[in-house]
């Protein structure tokens, strides 16, 4: 599998993440409002470009090798969480990332070695 589509992949997935953002701070303002409507407008339109990047991604990677790595998504949003929404760390919340992390290298590894 060559590195392009493993970094566009990644940054699909970064992207889908995004749609979370704007999912939580819609969560926060008034039903219907302008702002929510832009907030989820924007969010909708994060995963119309998602879905249709997520299939052509789809004809050059493994399915099995896609979903395994969208697990990254936690990890973004354990970031995004800290970042952006002054959310506490702690040792529970590392614990799960670094879980995720591990079984995303550990695919990866046998996937790369299956392939050999």
């Amino acid at each position: 599998m060559k590195a392009r589509y493993i970094i566009a992949l990644h940054l699909l997935l970064l992207l889908y993440s995004c749609s979370t953002i704007l999912s939580k701070l819609a969560a926060g303002e008034r039903f219907f409002s302008l702002r929510f409507l832009l907030l989820y407008g924007g969010m909708a339109l994060i995963l119309f470009f998602y879905a249709i990047f997520w299939q052509q991604l789809l004809k050059k990677v493994p399915l099995i090798f896609a979903y395994a790595n969208k697990a990254v998504t936690v990890i973004w949003g354990l970031v995004f969480g800290i970042l952006i929404f002054g959310e506490e760390i702690t040792i529970k919340k590392i614990a799960g990332v670094l879980l995720v992390g591990l079984g995303i290298v550990l695919y990866s590894k046998g996937a790369a070695n299956e392939q050999k």
